[in-house]
């Protein structure tokens, strides 16, 4: 009968572990929607193609050498694949059936291919309109197959950093990635926006800021609805676990935290565009949306439902100043992904000793430190190393064209435009 169970339980736990993974992937969509909709439309095909791209490079490159160097085992997943019913059992059976890892391994690596997806996800973004597809591509590469699973052994792979220190030791703590995947991906785009450079026109020669608007914001929200119901995946997944009363239970807390703080997080940039501009700005509510759920990602599962609004409000305020600040520095983001991933990231990171006991501050901002440093300082000697070989940036007549024609020789509107 106990055989019977665990058998039930495992099932029900990869099944739910499968669906998560899917809710997102399906992420994907949404940050293909939201990033086109916010660019030019004669940049739409080339960051459709970029963004369809690099989830399948991230999971090419996860599968061969990620999720080993990430949490051991070898390249291409062997072994894993492998299931005996007899040894799981035995394995359980050792712990007590306590209901530790009752999932298949495949299963988990499923659900951690689309969170290195999501990571390279919000590099395309920031990087929007003049960088060149195949650098961009080759960059996907060295992020999903090292960068990023390096940083990840660190955090919950549970490996000392370099040998020297264990975050977990350190009193650092992230659910389900505010800091390993959120600040991870803008630290990576921070690094290549900074050897990039700003968009032309974008700034003028007085120093002032010039508005780009972005050709479709109806895709642009659809978009966000699609990570919004993502996220759930993403938030709720991370629990690991289902087939039990105190783990389903707290699988609905994550669920109603993670919308609480996304919901509150869209009227708190919505006030705050409000009383800086005098209008209702629909990208910065967009993006207060996204800063409530990166905000409540690092910890969903331990605030109370008021508590999760009140992050998720104050983190919608926080990125319309951050969007603004970047602005004045001259870090050209199209769509605002490093101060939401990154800013509202950090941010999210700092919030979790508030009502996780188990973590410490200075514990969330050494591992901050750590994935920034790792992630910046590689990521911009990939670029730098792109830069003086193939080149990162298009030329300034292609920019002008727009990059659909110059990258991928085709438009995505061409009833409605002149042919080049």
């Amino acid at each position: 009968m106990e055989n019977q169970i665990f058998e039930l339980q495992y099932a029900i736990d990869t099944f739910y572990f499968l669906v998560c993974g899917a809710l997102v992937m399906w992420m994907a969509a949404g940050f293909s929607l939201l990033e086109s909709g916010l660019v030019r439309s004669k940049n739409t095909v080339e960051i459709l193609t970029k963004n369809i791209a690099l989830y399948a490079v991230a999971c090419i490159m996860y599968l061969a050498t990620g999720y080993a160097l990430m949490y051991g085992g070898g390249f291409f997943l062997q072994g894993i694949e492998a299931f005996d019913l007899g040894s799981v059992l035995a394995d359980s059976a050792e712990n007590g059936f306590d209901g530790a890892s009752v999932y298949s391994p495949a299963s988990d690596f499923f659900f951690q291919v689309v969170f290195v997806a999501t990571a390279m996800s919000i590099v395309s973004g920031a990087v929007a309109e003049r960088m060149k597809l195949w650098a961009f591509l080759v960059f996907a590469m060295a992020l999903t197959g090292f960068i990023y699973p390096m940083e990840g052994s660190w955090t919950w792979g549970g490996k000392e950093v370099f040998g020297m220190f264990n975050l977990g030791d350190l009193g650092f703590s992230d659910f389900a990635g505010s800091g390993i995947v959120h600040l991870a991906g803008a630290s990576a785009a921070l690094a290549g926006v900074l050897l990039l450079g700003a968009r032309k026109g974008k700034y003028g020669k007085d120093g002032s800021t010039i508005a780009i608007p972005g050709a479709n914001l109806p895709l642009a929200t659809l978009g966000t609805f699609i990570l919004w119901m993502g996220w759930f995946g993403f938030n709720g997944g991370s629990v690991l676990k289902l087939a039990d009363a105190a783990n389903a239970h707290s699988v609905a807390m994550v669920f109603l935290n993670t919308n609480a703080a996304a919901a509150a997080g869209l009227v708190g940039a919505l006030l705050t565009a409000r009383a800086l501009f005098g209008k209702a700005d629909l990208t910065m509510a967009l993006n207060g949306a996204l800063a409530g759920l990166v905000a409540i990602t690092a910890e969903p599962s331990t605030p109370t439902a008021l508590q999760a609004s009140l992050f998720g409000l104050i983190a919608g305020v926080i990125v319309v100043f951050s969007i603004i600040g970047l602005d004045r520095l001259k870090i050209d983001d199209p769509v605002g992904a490093i101060s939401v991933h990154g800013v509202i990231g950090l941010f999210g990171l700092l919030l979790v000793p508030v009502t996780n006991t188990g973590s410490s501050f200075s514990g969330q901002l050494i591992g901050a430190a750590t994935i920034f440093g790792w992630v910046f300082l590689t990521s911009l000697v990939v670029w730098s190393v792109l830069k003086m070989t193939m080149g990162i940036r298009v030329s300034e007549e292609e920019e002008y064209e727009g990059l659909d024609i110059g990258e991928c020789g085709m438009e995505a509107y061409p009833e409605f435009t002149s042919s080049t």
